[in-house]
């Protein structure tokens, strides 16, 4: 019998390609909303007995608590497994507190999916591409969380435009480690920016660790949000002689006009990002070019 596959409002547009490369029974939700902006949910799919996946990323607020929500109905209603395929998990840059007081929305969000109850052959929660190794440390009692790398889609975009001979980057060494572990991967060099903290949230670059000098760059990010960082970096491996410069991110958020940031700085050939988040679909410039996880989502449910 086929698994039945749920998703959430913002991520019907993901769910679809999943249903095509994917052998899975469409699962039936109505949403809607009263007048004081309640949001009303009905299960239309019988799921007494089956095993279900649920599609949906953390993005905000609401979609957090719709896939809450759906999912503890679900297993309520019979489940017999659960699923839930998370390709962007928001939050994740507060996986810890820096400042007395601050909230560490990562652990939270991560018990908050954790309460979901338990289905009969226990509950999983796929996560892709994650800002830290540490969050799925967080997800507690029977949730068991998979950390899906989408190193597969980042190393084919870098080699189609990065060529023979190019230099795999990062924006700084805090992502230094795993643009390494893609560079080894693909036999070539890795490079990343020193930075010196003056005072405050003010650095200044104070060298780059790997001679780019006549080489075409590709920068990988795992998110790209106002673009600010991409940019900087840039400008420094440009700086420093890179000939052609390209950026590859899993999560293009691209909240503001972070993209035309990119576009604008006259630095980027190109940016390459999945479709992990719902905002890459109102974007429509050939400077963007966007790569679906589905059949990666679908191997691993394989």
């Amino acid at each position: 019998m086929k698994r039945i596959l749920f998703h959430i409002t913002d991520y019907t547009y993901l769910a679809e390609k999943v249903l095509r490369c994917g052998d899975f029974e469409e699962g039936k939700v109505v949403v809607d909303h009263f007048s004081d902006g309640e949001r009303y949910q009905r299960i239309l799919t019988d799921v007494e007995n089956r095993d279900i996946v649920i599609l949906g990323g953390t993005v905000n607020d609401e979609a957090t608590l719709e896939l809450f929500d759906l999912a503890s109905s679900i297993v309520s209603c019979g489940a017999n497994s659960l699923r839930m395929v998370v390709p962007y998990f928001g939050h994740s840059t507060m996986e810890r507190s820096v400042l007395p007081g601050e909230v560490v929305t990562a652990k939270t969000r991560a018990r908050l999916l954790s309460a979901i109850p338990r289905s009969n052959k226990g509950n999983k929660i796929y996560l892709f591409d994650l800002h830290t190794e540490g969050i799925p440390h967080y997800f507690e009692h029977h949730l068991y969380p998979v950390h899906v790398y989408c190193k597969s889609i980042v190393m084919e975009a870098a080699r189609q435009y990065g060529g023979d001979n190019f230099v795999l980057a990062s924006t700084d060494a805090g992502r230094a480690k795993w643009v390494e572990s893609l560079a080894n991967d693909m036999g070539v060099n890795a490079a990343f920016v020193l930075k010196r903290r003056i005072k405050g949230d003010q650095t200044e670059v104070s060298a780059i660790n790997a001679d780019v000098e006549g080489k075409d760059v590709v920068i990988y990010d795992d998110m790209i949000r106002s673009g600010g960082s991409i940019v900087n970096a840039a400008k420094t491996y440009k700086q420093a002689g890179a000939n052609k410069i390209f950026v590859i991110t899993t999560h293009g958020i691209f909240v503001g006009n972070g993209l035309q940031k990119l576009k604008d700085c006259g630095l980027i050939e190109k940016v390459i990002c999945t479709d992990t988040h719902k905002n890459v679909n109102a974007i429509n410039d050939e400077f963007l070019e966007i790569r679906s996880i589905a059949e990666l989502i679908c191997r691993q449910l394989h």
